[in-house]
């Protein structure tokens, strides 16, 4: 049995089912409004907390706390389940698929067969849906891939249960109501007060435009106190953190421009187009660090290619997104005295 379901393309996995989901659901929103209005936006550097022995960079929140917050933000309630036992959990599943729900899953992303093999790696909290089923045949929509697909109950089974950090634990979610009335424009203006918050005002110096302007101190410095070899590697991990998983540094940056496009028409506030242009100048900037990144690690660096200037580059756009967020944070200020 399976329910109508559309399924869209999307950059990142769990705004991609967010979004998805909503629009089953009557809520037609787009994944950039769910990155924005769930607070998607966020930035952390923990060189204590380590990945296969090289330091912890974060671009976006938590994994989970962007579905999470944006049905929060619309007033939408969502049901979720995790399970010890496996045969529970798929016999869950099985019955809100029978029951004609949609479910979204969380899952280890290197067991699923679909994904191509050069992508695969050990990560557990990829997203996806799953929307119907025919015996041990799971239909499948994830966001990351063109089409949806077909998947066995074993494969399911199997990446709902990898073993790891963010072990997903047969994690099952799915929405359980949906109010009469979505207010949208509440929804995003608290989403863009959670961001000026995460981004400028939490007082922890690792994260925020904190945590950028340190990554900008700490990473000329690597040569010296690394050696060169392992300051490369740590070049490495930041390149495969803010590029290669989900959907990184500048492509979250691009993502939250597109948010503060889609918030201008929504309020009525047209100043948000201006921040949106920011924004993804300030986007590009991190593509270029990423570019001058990579070039240093392969030695094939040109001239102006050093570890001093890919800290000058992370000090700049510490300053960039900090007046951003400091010029939202005055726009957001004016509507709530004016309202």
């Amino acid at each position: 049995m399976s329910v109508p379901f559309r399924h869209q393309q999307a950059a990142h996995c769990e705004t991609g089912v967010t979004a998805n989901l909503l629009c089953h659901h009557g809520v037609r929103i787009s994944e950039s409004l769910v990155f924005g209005i769930g607070a998607g936006l966020h930035f952390a550097h923990f060189p204590f907390i380590k990945i296969n022995d090289l330091p912890l960079t974060a671009f976006r929140s938590f994994p989970g706390s962007i579905l999470k917050k944006a049905t929060k933000h619309l007033g939408i309630k969502i049901g979720a389940e995790k399970f010890w036992s496996q045969r529970a959990a798929m016999a869950s599943l099985d019955r809100r698929l029978d029951a004609g729900i949609p479910v979204g899953l969380q899952a280890g992303i290197f067991w699923l067969p679909y994904i191509p093999a050069a992508l695969r790696f050990h990560f557990n909290a990829h997203n996806l849906v799953v929307y119907g089923r025919n015996g041990d045949c799971y239909a499948v929509s994830d966001p990351v891939m063109e089409e949806p697909i077909v998947c066995a109950r074993e494969d399911i089974q199997k990446a709902r249960f990898a073993r790891g950090m963010f072990s997903p634990k047969g994690r099952m979610y799915y929405i359980s109501s949906v109010p009469e009335h979505v207010d949208v424009a509440n929804a995003t203006l608290r989403g863009l007060n959670e961001s000026c918050r995460n981004m400028r005002e939490v007082a922890f110096p690792l994260v925020g435009v904190k945590g950028v302007n340190f990554l900008g101190n700490q990473i000329e410095k690597w040569p010296e106190k690394l050696g060169e070899r392992r300051a490369r590697l740590y070049l490495a991990q930041l390149i495969r953190m803010q590029e290669e998983i989900g959907t990184g540094g500048a492509g979250f940056r691009f993502m939250y421009a597109a948010f503060l496009q889609e918030a201008s028409g929504v309020l009525g506030e047209n100043r948000l187009m201006d921040l949106a242009t920011r924004m993804t100048a300030i986007g590009d900037r991190w593509r270029l660090f990423a570019l001058r990144c990579a070039r240093i690690c392969k030695a094939r660096t040109v001239e102006g290619d050093t570890y001093g200037a890919l800290g000058d580059m992370l000090r700049d756009c510490a300053v960039r997104e900090d007046e951003l967020f400091r010029d939202l944070r005055s726009i957001l200020q004016e509507r709530w005295a004016a309202a």
